[in-house]
């Protein structure tokens, strides 16, 4: 085994040497995958949009201390309790060299509007207006408290470029979940990177686009050599020795000996992003059992998780929203009880238990196949026999979209710093037409979640919101709707005189537009 993982590391190293550069504005960059297209409206997650923050401009972004910054926009107002108007930046060109104008703010959005995966966050939006070539006004169907939150999703793409057909004469602008575009395989973005080659799965580059209109940007990186290695052990090698510059996500495991090294830095922050398993509900008769589903939730040890797994570089949860978020319930524990969890399963008639299929990726989140194979052996407890898959995220976003286990694995982070993301996308009742409910795998519905969040998205007086969020909360945590395990914290490396500390957030959209190299 040994000579196994350093014969692997040895040959990820021979063709990470042959990428290195002399040029110290050159950043050599290793995640844990790279992404899975480059369409930036076809999948929606971290990845989608880290990939965004390099290529693409938003119309305004968070901050490292969570307020917003302009970006796209130059300012904003509102205009009436459901119109706010966006003055846009002037000067600003796309990769292909047209220009941008407020035409491709309304393309984008329109786009976004029917997006699978999308839409469902842009759902209290009717329309966006073009006043002029640089002023938009965004109008919802009633006062909506996250205008400027959701606006952090808006990076216009360059419409002209997407116009027209490709060579086979199918539309460029096509959306084609887990499928061959043209949108999946070109990019023209306004961002500070454009992508030279892509080998998926090997290797990126991107190269800093000559014409952006960011000046003032402190960023001195020419060009990013983008590697995805999987394992972790073998990222933290590539990082001592020289090979990468700068590596995320980093396991707990490793800590110590990236604190012990001379070279290199440890940068680590509290995270709000949920993991969890969903119970599908549809696939699986005994999980529409309410006894059942809170059996299973009893039965996992998340604390153990959180102790052993992930030492202790985590939050047990035992609700989707984090402390600081309105929505956050403080009456709402984790609760592994085994006996209890036994009792519940005889109770429902499955004393001697049945058989589940699991899937989890294997490089999505920190440490995502161990914990999988610990809940699974947790499971065993209450006689539930769990076949477990694990795979790379490349290949487990098609399966997580069919649906195709019983038990699946999910982490989300509430891009919009609000506990109703959490109920839109992995809560409410999944509806194709709305995009409500998108990542829900296990088909949990519940009327009173459904209206509610609604109900939310339509209340601006921030003490009536968070009781109802709270009591959504409460729902769900009664339902055992899903099974909570923790919120996972976030932790980067680099290498010395890569100054990374001032763009990484919490948000983990690190703003490599900004990194300076020394």
């Amino acid at each position: 085994m040994k000579n196994r993982f350093l014969l692997t590391t040895c040959l990820v190293m021979a063709s990470l040497l042959s990428f290195t550069t002399a040029n110290a504005k050159d950043l050599r960059l290793a995640y844990d995958a790279d992404p899975v297209t480059l369409d930036i409206h076809e999948q929606l997650s971290g990845g989608m949009l880290q990939l965004s923050h390099m290529s693409f401009d938003p119309l305004i972004r968070w901050t490292k201390d969570l307020a917003f910054e302009n970006r796209l926009a130059t300012s904003y107002k509102r205009l009436n309790p459901t119109t706010v108007r966006f003055n846009l930046r002037k000067g600003v060109k796309f990769h292909s060299g047209n220009p941008m104008t407020a035409a491709d703010f309304k393309w984008t959005f329109d786009r976004l509007k029917v997006s699978p995966d999308f839409k469902g966050i842009f759902a209290n939006f009717t329309e966006l207006n073009v006043i002029d070539d640089h002023t938009i006004d965004l109008v919802t169907s009633g006062p909506y408290p996250l205008v400027l939150h959701t606006s952090t999703y808006i990076f216009p793409m360059d419409s002209k470029f997407y116009t027209g057909t490709d060579a086979n004469g199918n539309d460029k602008g096509a959306i084609v979940k887990n499928g061959a575009s043209f949108a999946s395989t070109n990019m023209s973005g306004t961002g500070p990177f454009k992508i030279v080659s892509r080998e998926q799965g090997v290797k990126i580059v991107f190269e800093r686009f000559g014409d952006y209109w960011d000046k003032q940007s402190p960023g001195n990186v020419d060009r990013i050599i983008f590697t995805p290695i999987k394992d972790e052990q073998t990222r933290v090698a590539a990082l001592l020795s020289g090979d990468v510059d700068f590596i995320a996500p980093v396991s707990p495991n490793d800590f110590g000996q990236i604190k012990a090294a001379s070279n290199a830095e440890l940068i680590t922050m509290p995270g709000t992003r949920i993991i969890t398993f969903q119970m599908n509900q549809k696939r699986k008769k005994e999980l529409q059992d309410q006894r059942v589903r809170m059996a299973i939730v009893h039965a996992i040890n998340n604390e153990a998780i959180v102790e052993k797994i992930m030492k202790g570089f985590a939050t047990t949860a035992g609700q989707m929203s984090p402390a600081g978020y309105l929505g956050y319930n403080p009456k709402l524990k984790p609760r592994y009880d085994l006996k209890l969890a036994k009792q519940l399963m005889k109770d429902a008639g499955y004393e001697d238990g049945f058989s589940v299929t699991m899937m989890a990726p294997n490089n999505r989140y920190v440490n995502d196949d161990k914990i999988a194979q610990a809940v699974a052996a947790m499971l065993s407890k209450i006689n539930i026999k769990v076949d477990l898959q694990t795979m790379p995220k490349a290949q487990y976003w098609p399966a997580f979209d069919d649906r195709a286990a019983d038990i699946m694995m999910i982490g989300w982070h509430s891009d919009t710093e609000d506990s109703a993301n959490f109920y839109e996308f992995l809560a409410m009742t999944p509806d194709q037409s709305t995009g409500m409910g998108v990542y829900n795998s296990g088909n949990y519905s519940s009327d009173y979640v459904d209206t509610t969040t609604l109900a939310a998205n339509r209340e601006t007086d921030s003490a009536k919101r968070a009781e109802m969020l709270q009591s959504i909360e409460a729902k769900i945590y009664q339902d055992a709707g899903f099974v909570p395990l923790h919120w996972q914290n976030l932790a980067w490396a680099a290498r010395k005189g890569v100054d990374v500390d001032p763009i990484v957030n919490a948000l983990n959209f690190p703003y490599l537009g900004d990194l300076v190299v020394q």
